[in-house]
């Protein structure tokens, strides 16, 4: 896939949303712009290196099996939630789309339907 001309309009004016793309063997397809801010330019590149082993398992698990993974952190003054999933072309995983979303240190909770 040629990286450089993946375009996301909407996705590169998220203040406080890191979006990033790989394929399936890990290399960076797209950054929006927050992405970019956290992690440096990663286009092109394998981010495999930048993860412990046990990382590298999810990683690999997420893609062959077509799995998500889910779960918030705290980095510094901030808390985010990371949702990590496989995209499809022709139903086929292609790769992993992960959204890093800053959240408040309290958000409510809805029970909807």
């Amino acid at each position: 896939m040629d990286f450089e001309n993946i375009q996301c309009p909407w996705g590169d004016h998220l203040k406080t949303c890191a979006i990033t793309v790989c394929d399936l063997d890990g290399v960076i397809l797209y950054q929006n712009h927050r992405s970019y801010e956290v992690n440096g330019d990663m286009r092109g590149r394998s981010m495999m290196p930048c993860h412990s082993a046990r990382s590298r398992e999810i990683i690999n698990r997420l893609i062959t099996n077509g799995e998500v993974n889910a779960y918030t952190i705290s980095k510094g003054e901030l808390r985010k939630l990371i949702y990590q999933a496989p995209w499809y072309e022709k139903g086929e995983v292609c790769g992993l789309v992960e959204f890093s979303l800053e959240i408040p240190e309290e958000m409510p909770h809805y029970v909807r339907g």
